[in-house]
């Protein structure tokens, strides 16, 4: 996992950061045009677009041109932004469709490279083009889409959770969830005992290591519903969400958090 990209909007920009609907609502209304809120929603979703892409056929780098296209079609000449409406549920959903809809269409006019901004949105030359498993390559683009969307926020919510832990101190508390639950979970094999990590962190008993444990899940559990809540409008819709990502970390995870 990487820790997720992180940008500083500052002033009262930051109230525009609230949630991706906040965002799309700010680019309708024309209230801020800055470049790097656009950035911002392309950061968010260029790997399940780019992912979408590839499993549609396309190589690394005509992936990527599209990539960029669709953001720039979508965002800054708000083709198919005024259209998104919050009261008609996610906006990952109305994204995927938009990108359905899009690549249709691309396949009948003149290639993406020709329709891309000198200055790109984003260079996706930087970014390290995301790594799925073999098992979800051999599905539809559209399980593409939805497994690199998760995958990117369950980075950010763990991302978060570290940066929350090393703010309050807690340092120790996160290297025993990293130890217990994240890496056996990321490697697919079994975790250590626990009074195995408790002695390998200095800390006193077990007991001791299962709350700091559970303080840490607990840091997770709200991260992770807060990120979803950003992009879900519905209160209903959470709880569903919360069962797909956690599947992301295997039975045995949703049964430790």
């Amino acid at each position: 996992m990487k820790r997720a990209d992180q940008t500083d909007m500052g002033g009262i920009r930051e109230s525009f950061l609230t949630t991706h609907w906040s965002l799309i609502e700010a680019v309708q209304q024309g209230q801020d045009k800055d470049q790097a809120l656009i950035g911002l929603l392309l950061r968010r979703y260029w790997k399940p677009v780019y992912c979408y892409l590839r499993r549609k056929g396309l190589g690394n780098e005509e992936a990527k041109d599209l990539t960029q296209a669709f953001f720039h079609e979508i965002v800054l000449n708000r083709r198919l932004v005024d259209r998104a409406d919050p009261c008609k549920g996610r906006f990952r959903s109305f994204l995927l469709h938009a990108l359905d809809q899009f690549f249709i269409d691309q396949r009948r006019r003149e290639s993406a490279g020709k329709r891309i901004p000198k200055d790109k949105l984003v260079s996706l030359d930087l970014c390290d083009p995301p790594a799925l498993p073999q098992t979800i390559l051999d599905r539809s683009p559209e399980d593409c889409f939805l497994y690199a969307w998760k995958s990117e926020l369950l980075e950010r919510t763990l991302a978060e959770v570290q940066a929350e832990c090393e703010q309050q101190g807690l340092q120790t508390h996160w290297q025993l969830f990293r130890d217990k639950v994240l890496v056996p979970t990321l490697e697919n094999r079994p975790s250590e005992l626990m009074k195995v990590i408790a002695v390998r962190h200095g800390i006193a008993s077990e007991s001791t290591a299962f709350n700091m444990l559970l303080t840490v899940k607990k840091h997770f559990r709200a991260a992770l519903r807060r990120n979803l809540r950003n992009t879900i409008v519905l209160e209903q819709d959470i709880d569903e969400e919360w069962r797909d990502i956690l599947a992301l970390l295997g039975e045995d995870a949703q049964k430790r958090s």
